[in-house]
């Protein structure tokens, strides 16, 4: 069984480099493969991968056309039984690949996996996910009333920021930055690939949500840690913006799921209202102190 490491650089050699070089050290319980896909960097000759990394199989995009784009072209180079799509701003610590792919293959109603992601400090980075309702919505306003409930029951509830990372579990969607799935799951997508309708951000969510539909449980495996350099491609001046994208997306995807309904307009009018609010003191705090609250 063959795993394809699927990784999408955009100009960020020396952290991309990284990534690989941890792949190579901490994978040895089963056979994989790199395919890295260049979205047309600038910054470097992408041949310089191929010098660094002899063995990858490297796939040159003529432009950059987004990151599920890109990963679907590396697709295409594949080869493997599994396909890893691994952020370029990973760094493994241990043979993941080896424990999630042992997980995967255990239990054949898995669709989408991830593992336990970190800062780079340690600290966990909430990538076990539930979609996005009213009830949750309103739930998190609550916030003090669900600290009433036991630790479990809570992070069974909500996922998200009031899960650890601590155990094993169901969940609706699981972060890009680590995804791993049977390459026989494309088969059951809409157009028998990855959705490629976003360039970037909210396409992992969407992802999880058609594997779904095709009858999958997606899951997050908490006996593995990644450290993923959350943003090391993005400008921190930029990242403040690029949470109105956010926004912009979970409405989408919630459009997708619920179609223009009443439930999606009062979803969100409840959601635009507490994030912008969100935004807001993110936006404040940024400015003062420069400080970028996760």
């Amino acid at each position: 069984m063959l795993v394809s490491i699927i990784i999408v650089n955009y100009n960020t050699f020396q952290v991309t480099c990284a990534c690989i070089e941890s792949v190579i050290r901490h994978t040895t319980g089963i056979p994989y493969e790199v395919v890295l896909v260049d979205n047309a960097s600038t910054e470097i000759d992408p041949t310089g991968f191929q010098r660094k990394f002899p063995t990858i199989k490297l796939v040159r995009n003529p432009e950059n056309n987004g990151f599920a784009k890109g990963n679907n072209l590396g697709i295409a180079h594949a080869a493997g039984d599994i396909l890893l799509l691994l952020n370029s701003d990973t760094i493994l610590t241990e043979d993941s690949v080896s424990i999630a792919a042992k997980e995967l293959t255990s239990k054949k109603e898995i669709g989408a996996l991830t593992v336990h992601l970190t800062y780079e400090d340690g600290q966990y980075q909430n990538n076990a996910r539930k979609f996005r309702s009213i009830n949750n919505e309103l739930l998190d306003l609550l916030r003090p009333a669900l600290f009433l409930l036991s630790y479990r029951k809570r992070a069974l509830l909500m996922l998200n920021q009031y899960f650890k990372g601590d155990f094993d579990t169901p969940v609706d969607w699981v972060s890009g930055a680590f995804i791993m799935f049977r390459t026989e799951i494309l088969d059951k997508l809409p157009e028998k690939k990855l959705d490629e309708r976003f360039f970037m951000y909210g396409e992992d969510q969407l992802w999880c949500y058609q594997i779904s539909q095709a009858g999958y449980e997606n899951r997050f495996v908490s006996s593995t840690k990644v450290i993923h350099i959350a943003n090391a491609s993005t400008e921190p001046a930029r990242q403040l913006r690029l949470l109105k994208l956010i926004i912009a997306r979970e409405l989408q995807i919630m459009r997708y799921r619920k179609g223009t309904s009443l439930y999606y307009y009062a979803f969100s009018a409840i959601f635009c209202a507490k994030e912008n609010l969100r935004y807001l003191v993110k936006l404040i705090t940024f400015k003062l102190f420069k400080y970028r609250i996760r």
